[in-house]
Parts: C-alpha cells; structure tokens; sequence
C-alpha cells in the first residue's frame, strides 16, 4: 500500500477530546478512532513549566503517538513564555506551533516568534478562527504570512474559513506552500449564517476537493481532524472522519 500524502495522514487536534484530559487518556481515545497522530492543546499538557515536559511527551512516545503540532497558542511577544513553547515542541518531535496573534501585537509578537521559530527549526502555523477574530479574513492572513514568512505559514481550519466566507479550496491553491496545516472542519449553515457542526465531508466542506487541491500544492504539513461537538465522546463522529478522508 502506497504511503498517505500529509493530506490523509491525519491525525486529531487533542482539543476534541477536551473531556479526556491526560495523556493517557487521550492516546486511548486517538487509537479509538484509528490515528496515530495528533496536535496537542493546552488540556493535556502544561507547556509553560518545564517540570511538567517530560511526563506527558513519554506517554505519547510510549503509546507510538506522534506530535505534530501543538497550540493553539496566543503570541504577544513575550519571549521568556513562549520560547517554553518551542522548548516542549522540539522535545516532543513537533516541527509546528499552531499560533494566533493579537491586533494590538502582531507586529512584535510576530517579529519574536520568528525569531524563535529560525532558532528551534519550528515553524508557526497561523490559526483562522472565523470572521470575528483577528486573523480570520483572508487579506490579514495574507499580510501576517507576508510579514512572518518563512516562519510563519498558515494552519487553515476548514469550518472557519468558510464561516468567514472563505472557500478552503481557494486558500489552497492562492497560499500554495505557505500552508503550513490543516484542521479539518465541517459546518452546515442555514439560511442566516449560523452554524452546527458536522462530520468532515457531510456538510458544507468539499472534503475531495480540498484534499486534491492539498496534493496538487505539494502540502507536506500537518493535517488533524477538528471536531468540537459531542464533548462527552465525540469518538464515533471523528473515526467516521477518518475513514471517509482516507476513503478518497
């Protein structure tokens, strides 16, 4: 069998299993759903006290788990804070930080993580998180990743992308190589805007589309599937993910 392109070689962002709250727990649940990667957020790991590095890392090395990413993680420019961030990435195997800056910050904090991020060889994957927050429309991507590159690049999450009236397909194929990750999303929107979460590829998402679009960019980051409803167990939801991406 041919190996999967970074596309399909999904993993899951370990906020969707946010109610699984150690390391241990949360392997059980990502071997559950079939993956054997993940981004990890700030529920299963404290990234700020270098006491607490090792413990976790050794769950995920023990369980066969790899780390793709960590974060979301919110840079202001405080260097002392955020090169702990780069410190539990590089112990962890992690080649990216997903990351958000702020609007009152973005200059510096941008200017900082570079820094960071030429001196650990981790690149920062730019978060999208929808119209209402900074970093969510597609002309501040344009600018942030114009500003940071090539340390920074851009972490596209599908479902807010498209609640910001992006089209995820389009973002592909105009940031080309600077799309440094995916989370992979699905929302079904009614008549006013609003939306609900659903499985990947069961709502508004063209899930073949993008994937093709990924491949035919060369993406060679990281992919995790993000799926924030159902908290008490969203398992069953996500492994139906999983299959349906790598059915394409």
């Amino acid at each position: 069998m041919p190996a999967l392109s970074a596309a399909r070689d999904v993993g899951v962002q370990s906020w969707s299993f946010r109610e699984f709250k150690t390391p241990e727990a949360l392997c059980a649940k990502l071997k559950e759903v079939g993956v054997t990667a993940t981004e990890v957020c700030g529920v299963q790991a404290d990234f700020n006290d270098p006491a607490k590095r090792a413990a976790p890392i050794a769950v995920f090395q023990a369980q066969g788990m790899r780390v793709f990413s960590i974060g979301v993680q919110t840079f202001t420019g405080n260097v002392a804070v955020e090169r702990q961030w780069f410190e539990w990435a590089k112990a962890a195997g992690a080649k990216y930080i997903s990351a958000h800056f702020k609007v009152d910050s973005f200059r510096e904090a941008i200017k900082a993580a570079s820094g960071l991020s030429e001196a650990y060889g981790i690149k920062l994957a730019l978060h999208c998180h929808g119209g209402y927050m900074f970093g969510g429309s597609f002309d501040v991507i344009q600018h942030i990743v114009q500003l940071g590159g090539p340390y920074v690049g851009v972490n596209i999450d599908t479902g807010w992308c498209m609640q910001a009236a992006g089209k995820p397909v389009e973002w592909v194929k105009k940031l080309g190589s600077a799309v440094y990750g995916v989370h992979y999303k699905d929302f079904v929107f009614d008549r006013s805007g609003k939306w609900s979460e659903t499985v990947i590829g069961e709502g508004s998402l063209p899930l073949a589309d993008l994937v093709k679009a990924l491949e035919d960019a060369q993406f060679a980051g990281f992919a995790v599937i993000e799926y924030e409803a159902d908290p008490a167990d969203p398992a069953a939801a996500i492994r139906r993910g999983v299959e349906k991406l790598r059915s394409l």
